[in-house]
């Protein structure tokens, strides 16, 4: 494995010092057929050497030519992390630790929507599973980009989960509403908080 990365590094050594090698050799002097009128050729302006971009820290990859300007931006100020680490700042999650522990989105209560009735148009079943693993019915939900409109054509206020209530069903729904069974799901050890 060795010989290939030592092989791989020279010949990126070389790619890059090519130019630096071409740029060192003599200019070839002015030909007889460059000059006009008797007058001396016009010497070309030397082209400065081309440079390898230097090679970042982190990456081993050739750095940008030019960096953007540094901008400032303002944002909120982060909030602590519930694991205590200074600065507030995240450590990177690994593993399981990606996915967030049980308990922290749990299931929505709803109308239910049997397979059979067709949905009208704004309307979708929001599919649910609990922590444990168990799939739940569908509940009613209204679609993101659906805002219902009164009598005088007036938005009408949807809640922020967008469940739809039983007062604002489509008719011909039957109102059995979901109840959310209770879950527990046994740890090995206990999530880092």
């Amino acid at each position: 494995m060795r010989p290939v990365v030592a092989a791989g590094l020279c010949l990126i050594a070389a790619i890059l010092a090519w130019p630096l090698l071409r740029a060192d050799e003599p200019a070839a002097p002015a030909r007889k057929d460059e000059r006009v009128a008797g007058r001396p050729a016009v010497a070309k302006p030397p082209v400065p050497p081309a440079r390898p971009a230097p090679l970042a820290p982190s990456t081993g990859a050739p750095e940008p030519a030019t960096r953007p300007p540094a901008t400032r931006t303002t944002s909120a100020p982060r909030s602590p992390t519930p694991s205590g680490a200074p600065g507030g700042e995240a450590e990177a999650k690994t593993g399981i630790a990606v996915f967030p522990p049980p308990g922290t989105d749990p299931p929505k209560a709803g109308i239910v929507v049997p397979d059979a009735y067709e949905l009208p148009p704004g309307y979708v079943r929001h599919y649910q599973t609990t922590d444990d693993g168990q799939q739940l019915p569908p509940i009613l939900m209204f679609h993101p980009d659906f805002q219902p409109v009164d009598d005088r054509g007036r938005p009408v206020p949807v809640p922020a989960d967008r469940v739809v209530p039983p007062e604002m069903a489509p008719p011909g729904l039957p109102h059995d509403v979901l109840e959310v069974p209770p879950t527990h799901v046994p740890f090995v050890e206990d999530p880092p908080r």
